[in-house]
């Protein structure tokens, strides 16, 4: 099998296993979204799941949400961890929305990137979910099944995120990457990983596709 046939493998398989994908995190819209990702950081998307209806009944837009104290927030979303950093973060942005954007998330990753507490990942979930712009970001899932597949050298996220564009298809990578953490998740999971269960690895081998 060459590398265009284990890429196609992947490719087929994944579409396969899992030909509707969601978005892990329920959000109603771009604000929602980009609220929900930023919470996700070292925290599982169920129970982010579990917390936002709190927060989004309280306030699911900026103009709300500044309305709210920072130790309000703190309040409502501390079992997702990193309360301080990430209320502090969240109020923070929801005021820059206001006064910079006319409350609306910006589409660009510049400005998505120069808000309090986000990140090039989360800029990207938002660039692909909710705008439609051909992105891949790279959470720990990925990063581990692109190391894992041969595809990347497991150095750091950045590295990751080049292989996976410069491998898959662009029109492929907003379904992609989610089809990706969702196989993960299910069949080859940082802890008690299992190869005979891990269907593509099983397949494809541990030989690195960058040979």
């Amino acid at each position: 099998m060459n590398k265009k046939d284990k890429i196609n493998f992947i490719i087929n398989t994944l579409e396969s296993l899992y030909a509707k994908v969601p978005i892990p995190l329920n959000h109603n819209d771009s604000y929602t979204l980009l609220i929900a990702v930023l919470l996700s950081a070292q925290c599982t998307d169920k129970r982010v799941n579990k917390i936002t209806p709190h927060l989004f009944k309280r306030a699911n837009n900026p103009y709300d949400m500044i309305k709210l104290s920072i130790n309000e927030i703190e309040d409502i979303i501390r079992p997702c961890g990193l309360s301080p950093m990430k209320s502090k973060g969240i109020h923070g942005l929801s005021k820059i929305l206001i006064e910079k954007h006319n409350g609306k998330v910006p589409n660009n990753f510049n400005d998505l990137e120069n808000l309090p507490s986000i990140g090039h990942k989360t800029a990207s979930v938002v660039m692909s979910q909710a705008f439609g712009v051909p992105a891949f970001p790279v959470d720990t899932h990925i990063h581990r099944m692109m190391y894992r597949w041969g595809l990347s050298n497991g150095k750091n996220v950045t590295i990751t995120e080049k292989d996976a564009k410069r491998l898959f298809p662009k029109n492929l990578w907003n379904k992609l990457h989610l089809q990706i953490i969702y196989y993960a998740r299910e069949y080859s999971p940082s802890r008690g990983w299992n190869i005979k269960k891990d269907i593509i690895t099983k397949k494809i081998g541990r030989k690195s596709l960058l040979e």
